[in-house]
């Protein structure tokens, strides 16, 4: 119940409660289990197999992650009912709360292999080994849990990241994302909590202890104070490069119109919904284009049409009479397969660019492991399931220079922003379609948005179908958000920029250097 219940203030850490403050210490009580859990600890047993620390550690880290990540993404559900696409109620209530098991599972799975593997570390050797040191622990752990990040987020289905529990409101620590991605804010979170875990052990250990003798500074308050200066220290360096002013030459301006169309899914594909489509994105774009914009962003699927029905529409009509460039969410052919794309349309009427979403939704986008699940899948829902990934090594040129772009999921994966800016681009355009659930998802998406532009050193605009659309600074400052579920336009200038962050150049070089350091470490042990 202590692991369930501190994973579950993990989970409070995010939108729609944005306890973000609670990440600093949540984490502490399952490492605590994990390093003092008698009846499950080995160290001075050998004769207990090693399955009882997996079948105890394990399930500990599976509690704490079905806390957090349960609660954090509970808005999965939200997809339920389905009963506009032609899926029965009964089985949309069983594909969302699959969906929610899935995804909570998955995630639970991450902090149950870093409690096992954790617990297999330290407990294997005598108290005297070099792994018992609590630096040394805190070390080890919070290499661990950076390497299961970062193998999590390789794979097609990544959220929650530690570092995610701090967007949007402490935007300082964020910075340290600059230095090496979003493993820089999960070490430092994993980091602080290890060392408060670390003293209330030792303050049990002098408290238990027959030893009369007292040193006149404990060790556990040696340790607590070591994590309130590492907390002080890391959140200066933070406000150290957020103070950094932003240069903004006029020639680098670029004045960006956004859509929020406001189409319910439930009358998306439907004659109804695709009339309010071209109306509303039409109508917005002449708005905007009266207004001075030198470009239009609509959202994710805005025109929910193949490309060739596109161009013949009233939108690229508008564009061709007005002369300013729009960016179209829509749909792309390949082959005998289509792509969720987002074209670059300029004012003669043709495409400058297209970018295709490379990572796509697990069920909701593509069928994982198809030979074996289609057949099921398609017994509980008529989902075309034909949508094709793009190439992850995609450039998207402009009339205005090279964006980076994410579309709707892919705002997770930060490798996928730091190759575009690395590559060249100057600003990033996010489009969304988070029409499926309540205000939470989008208060989420807007977040992992505030890090990809802190990361890149990029201004950000996002444009969503019903919100939250925003404007971004390179600092992650909301200039301008939207409200939920209402049609939408606005406009504000970005700059572009060519600046490159240490982690633009060299991306993550924080996580195997933890690991150097900490399989250094075992290795001087396994010698000695």
């Amino acid at each position: 119940m202590i692991a369930l219940g501190s994973g579950i203030l993990m989970g409070l850490t995010v939108a729609p409660v944005n306890a973000w403050f609670l990440a600093w210490f949540a984490l502490a009580p399952l490492w605590i289990l994990i390093i003092k859990n008698e009846k499950l600890k080995i160290r001075n047993d050998r004769e207990n197999p090693l399955f009882l620390i997996f079948n105890s550690q394990f399930l500990i880290g599976v509690a704490w992650g079905i806390g957090d990540h349960g609660i954090a993404l509970s808005w999965i559900t939200g997809i339920h009912p389905m009963t506009w696409m032609g899926v029965p109620w009964l089985a949309s209530l069983g594909i969302a709360l699959f969906c929610w098991i899935f995804i909570t599972l998955w995630g639970a799975a991450l902090v149950a292999i870093w409690a096992t593997c954790f617990s297999w570390i330290v407990s294997r050797e005598g108290r005297r080994d070099v792994l018992n040191s609590p630096l040394t622990r805190v070390l080890v752990g919070t290499a661990l849990w950076c390497g299961l990040e970062t193998l999590w987020s390789a794979g097609p289905l990544w959220w929650s990241s530690l570092s995610y529990t701090q967007s949007p409101h402490n935007l300082l620590i964020l910075h340290l994302s600059q230095l090496s991605g979003s493993s820089a804010v999960t070490a430092a979170i994993v980091a602080v909590n290890g060392l408060i875990a670390e003293a209330w052990i030792n303050r049990q250990e002098v408290k238990y202890t027959k030893n009369s003798s007292r040193p006149l500074c404990p060790l556990w308050f040696v340790y607590l104070g070591s994590a309130t200066a590492l907390l002080i220290s890391l959140h200066l360096i933070g406000f150290s490069l957020y103070t950094r002013p932003l240069t903004q030459p006029p020639q680098a301006a670029l004045q960006v119109g956004i859509i929020q169309g406001n189409i319910p899914n439930q009358i998306k594909l439907y004659p109804e919904g695709l009339r309010r489509a071209i109306a509303g994105y039409t109508s917005g774009y002449l708005t905007l284009v009266d207004k001075g914009v030198d470009a239009v962003l609509t959202p994710e699927g805005a025109l929910p049409f193949f490309q060739r029905d596109i161009m013949r529409g009233s939108l690229v009509a508008a564009v061709r009479e007005k002369g300013v460039v729009a960016w179209i969410g829509g749909f792309g052919e390949k082959g005998r397969s289509y792509t969720n794309s987002l074209f670059t349309v300029t004012g003669d009427g043709n495409i400058f660019s297209r970018y295709d979403k490379s990572k796509l939704v697990p069920i909701g986008e593509y069928v994982p492991f198809e030979e074996f699940l289609g057949g099921i899948i398609s017994r509980l829902s008529p989902l075309d399931e034909h949508q094709v990934p793009g190439s992850p090594n995609q450039v998207f040129d402009t009339p205005f220079g090279r964006a980076i772009v994410g579309i709707c999921y892919e705002s997770a994966f930060s490798d996928l922003f730091r190759r575009q800016a690395a590559a060249g681009g100057q600003f990033i355009l996010s489009a969304s379609n988070d029409a499926h659930y309540s205000a939470s998802m989008p208060a989420q998406h807007h977040a992992q948005d505030i890090m990809r532009a802190i990361e890149t050193d990029r201004w950000a605009v996002r444009a969503t179908n019903t919100g939250y659309s925003a404007f971004v600074d390179p600092h992650g400052r909301t200039l301008w958000i939207s409200g939920h579920n209402t049609y939408e336009i606005h406009a504000e200038t970005i700059y572009r920029r060519q600046t490159q962050t240490l982690y633009v150049r060299w991306g993550d070089w924080l996580t195997p250097l933890l690991l150097i350091f900490a399989g250094g470490i075992w290795l001087v042990n396994l010698r000695r």
